[in-house]
């Protein structure tokens, strides 16, 4: 345990400086977050063309709670940095685990997509005349932290993917933010939805989590909201099995067939 809390603190430390290396204060609060904010923004009008508040409201929440995903999907990209640097094989010689490596090394997008999250849901519904009570907001922050995390590890099974398929890692990122938007209930609910898509929909990070913010928001009863985050805690225990599975997985058939190579 604690050569694992060492390696965890040191790829942490390595995630704060690729992100200290991308952002400066200003790059981040005035382009990145603003850009997450039009984001949410845009739908929300989409909801006011509709004519409906409740549709508007349905949609700033569900978009701002889904920024937590469109910037961890990040996570298909930073992880490919590790090959395309040429430390992958270094990284497979040492006698860290792989899995414990990665979940360190890409936090930083987990931290950045939960500040986004949270801010817009703070700030924004008063602005599209969205009535949520402040102190309602706040208290869903807790939940909000745990879609992070459940989604960080469906983030990182994609990453190890990318690094099979290295030309498509943007591509993966994409098509995973994509398809939990569409899917999760944030622009539609998941009932929506033919029964085949409803049910993958259930084995999905975000979809429960977002169903238990929604819930306590909309002053639904304490065991919906509790359901929902036991629900989304289960699913990110499913997914972190699955990224463990795959990181072993990579490195088993690398040091096989000899595709563990610098600079790939």
């Amino acid at each position: 345990m604690r050569n694992t809390a060492r390696v965890l603190r040191y790829a942490f430390a390595s995630a704060m400086a690729d992100l200290r290396a991308t952002y400066t204060w200003k790059s981040w609060g005035l382009a990145w977050l603003l850009r997450m904010l039009f984001q949410v923004t845009l739908f929300a009008f989409v909801g006011k063309l509709i004519g409906d508040p409740r549709v508007v409201e349905y949609l700033v929440i569900g978009n701002s709670v889904f920024i937590i995903a469109d910037v961890v999907m990040l996570v298909c990209a930073s992880t490919s940095w590790e090959r395309m640097s040429g430390t992958l094989p270094l990284l497979v010689a040492s006698p860290a685990a792989p899995f414990t490596v990665f979940t360190g090394r890409s936090v930083q997008w987990l931290l950045d997509g939960l500040a986004c999250s949270t801010i817009s849901l703070l700030v924004l519904p008063q602005f599209l005349g969205v009535q949520l009570p402040l102190g309602t907001r706040l208290a869903v922050v807790p939940l909000i932290a745990v879609i992070a995390v459940s989604v960080y590890f469906f983030g990182l099974v994609l990453g190890g993917l990318a690094l099979r398929a290295m030309a498509a890692r943007n591509l993966i990122g994409r098509v995973g933010s994509i398809g939990l938007m569409l899917l999760t209930g944030v622009q539609v609910p998941v009932s929506f939805w033919p029964s085949p898509l409803e049910s993958l929909a259930q084995l999905l990070p975000l979809t429960h989590g977002l169903g238990a913010v929604r819930a306590a928001l909309g002053n639904g009863s304490a065991s919906d909201v509790l359901r929902g985050i036991a629900l989304e805690i289960v699913v990110g225990i499913g997914w972190a099995l699955v990224a463990a599975f795959t990181y072993w997985r990579l490195v088993e058939s690398g040091r096989r067939d000899g595709t563990i190579e610098f600079g790939g």
